[in-house]
């Protein structure tokens, strides 16, 4: 019975990386043909944008099942967290419609500070309870922290975030491939 439970805890982690690597992927497709001239090309980065918007909430829902095991609280603002960039980037869409207009920046910059904010208690869960390599949790700390400074900056008119997002941009990377090659160290992601 345990080795069912270590698989399918296995599989969790690898979905949840591969969740991380593919929504990078929609976003970022999806936000260039968003900003096309072309009416088509806005259709398919609309439809990326969305993709990326469920995905986003998949990892926060399934990443919550396990950061709940150690620390609740953490696991519901880690949910909130995805919730909430879900919700805020999946509004950008809204501007394929002639006759609304919702601004692209705001939301993303607002959608990128609560993620930044609420993924430091995630990492910072991931190293008290030796989830992930130590290395790799004190990277996403740092990250996110920094990342969330650039965003904040963004909302002060200050374009800072492009230079600011690399180090957490470069975690969700890696944390994402040690959760698919690892499987969140055999079954450590899922069990307590």
């Amino acid at each position: 019975m345990q080795s069912n439970n270590d698989s399918s805890q296995i599989f969790k982690a690898r979905t949840i990386g591969s969740f991380f690597l593919l929504a990078f992927l929609a976003y970022g497709f999806g936000r260039h043909l968003f900003d096309s001239e072309v009416n088509s090309e806005n259709y398919i980065g609309a439809l990326l944008i969305i993709i990326n918007s469920i995905m986003v909430l998949f990892i926060g829902i399934l990443f919550r099942q396990t950061l709940q095991k150690y620390n609740a609280l953490v696991g519901n603002i880690y949910l909130f967290t995805r919730v909430f960039e879900s919700i805020a980037l999946a509004s950008i869409v809204l501007n394929v419609m002639p006759t609304v207009r919702v601004s692209e920046d705001y939301g993303y910059f607002l959608a990128m500070l609560i993620l930044g904010l609420g993924s430091i208690p995630m990492c910072f869960t991931l190293y008290k309870h030796k989830i992930s390599p130590s290395w790799l949790a004190i990277w996403g700390i740092t990250g996110y922290g920094i990342f969330s400074f650039g965003f904040l900056m963004e909302l002060f008119e200050r374009e800072w975030s492009m230079y600011l997002l690399i180090l957490a941009a470069l975690w969700e990377i890696t944390f994402a491939i040690w959760l698919i090659t690892k499987g969140g160290q055999g079954a450590k992601l899922g069990a307590k």
